[in-house]
């Protein structure tokens, strides 16, 4: 029998005979075969390596207790071993979500003049990075709204229409907050999508008038980096290379505007090309190209044309992306906001954020219509305010 370390003795050594087959043991009288002995455990021991060495190749990771090298022990394991919490960082951070007038269905579900609503697809969006919302109803009476913004870590401006009148003063005025907030050294971040990035162009540029149209509605496209744009600190600063790199190539966000502006004239414009820098740019359906990501130069602003809630939340517009990648680039999105939301110097009184939570309200499913919004929160004033 060959030998297990590669030596190859003369078969005619009487100790290298080979084992002898279970007939010839049974009929022979001799005393039992040590090679049995000798061969079974080492069998055994390179059978569960093998099995090891496969389980470490199929998988790539296995848990400590799986390693078999007694490298861990569960009855060491405890709670002692968990870091300790960033005592600079807030972890029950709230979001203020600003309302929009109307429905949010065009009057099929509430058509009194003094409603306004918010979508719940901005609010799970909130949520899944691990945030609560407190709605800011913009037609309530302002006292009580800028009492609400005190309770807060952070504001969303939702998509929607409505650029005049009491909801862009009411914009305006919670942006000049944030602006304040952040001045005086409360990190307090601001998310801007899509109407809210739209209102925000009209505010630093002071100037009503300087959007164009542009024909993106119900359209899922691409984002294309601006050449050489430093993404650190970014919301695109932890999206995994592949991501980054499917986002330039694949259709995994979501368009749903007429209005927008263009690189060329937000560089061309003071206000905006000192306030903001560019990050991407996409194509509408007439090849023509707006700013699809902006953040602000010196503070934790950052505004989508695009809407990064509709992805993982929204069901009702046929060409929203709903791919692993896209729900990927919903979660990211939400993740980088509610991450520098708990920078916030803001520590709120737990019962006045109690009481003033959107969970305080019922949403409203309206997605039976087959487009629109999937659900919405309706709040109604028994007085509007003038």
């Amino acid at each position: 029998m060959p030998s297990l370390f590669g030596s190859n003795p003369s078969s005619s050594d009487p100790a290298n005979d080979t084992v002898p087959s279970p007939s010839s043991s049974c009929s022979s009288s001799s005393s039992p075969d040590i090679w049995n002995y000798f061969f079974i455990p080492i069998l055994l021991c390179l059978t569960k390596e093998l099995s090891l060495a496969k389980a470490q190749t199929s998988t790539g990771l296995l848990l400590p207790n799986q390693r078999g090298d007694g490298s861990a022990d569960d009855s060491l394991i405890s709670f002692s071993s968990c870091a300790n919490a960033d005592p600079k960082l807030y972890y029950r951070p709230v979001i203020g979500i600003l309302s929009h007038p109307g429905d949010g269905a065009s009057g099929r579900l509430n058509n009194d003049t003094n409603a306004s609503y918010i979508a719940a697809s901005y609010v799970k969006f909130v949520e899944a990075a691990g945030a609560r919302v407190i709605p800011l109803i913009y037609n309530e009476p302002e006292e009580i709204l800028f009492q609400k913004l005190e309770l807060v870590n952070g504001v969303l401006f939702t998509g929607g229409w409505s650029k005049y009148g009491l909801y862009y003063d009411i914009a305006k005025k919670i942006f000049k907050k944030v602006i304040e907030k952040n001045d005086r050294g409360d990190h307090f971040p601001l998310y801007a999508i899509c109407l809210g990035f739209e209102l925000l162009t009209m505010i630093v540029s002071e100037d009503k008038n300087i959007l164009e149209p542009f024909s993106a509605s119900n359209q899922a496209s691409s984002l294309q980096f601006v050449e050489n744009v430093n993404i650190e600190g970014t919301v695109f600063q932890r999206f995994p290379p592949n991501l980054l790199q499917k986002l330039g190539t694949d259709c995994l966000v979501m368009q749903n505007h007429r209005c927008g502006i263009s690189p060329e004239k937000l560089q061309n414009t003071p206000n905006l090309s000192r306030f903001f820098k560019i990050l991407t740019t996409s194509t509408d359906k007439n090849n023509k190209v707006y700013v699809s990501t902006a953040q602000a130069h010196g503070y934790p602003v950052t505004a989508f044309q695009w809407h990064p809630e509709k992805n993982a939340f929204e069901w009702g517009l046929s060409m929203i992306p709903h791919s692993d990648d896209a729900i990927e680039v919903t979660q990211h999105v939400a993740n980088f906001f509610i991450r520098e939301a708990r920078r916030s110097l803001n520590r709120p009184a737990a019962q006045k954020v109690l009481d003033s939570l959107i969970y305080n309200y019922s949403p409203t499913y309206c997605g039976k219509a087959g487009k629109g919004f999937d659900e919405v929160y309706i709040f109604t004033l028994r007085q509007a305010r003038i």
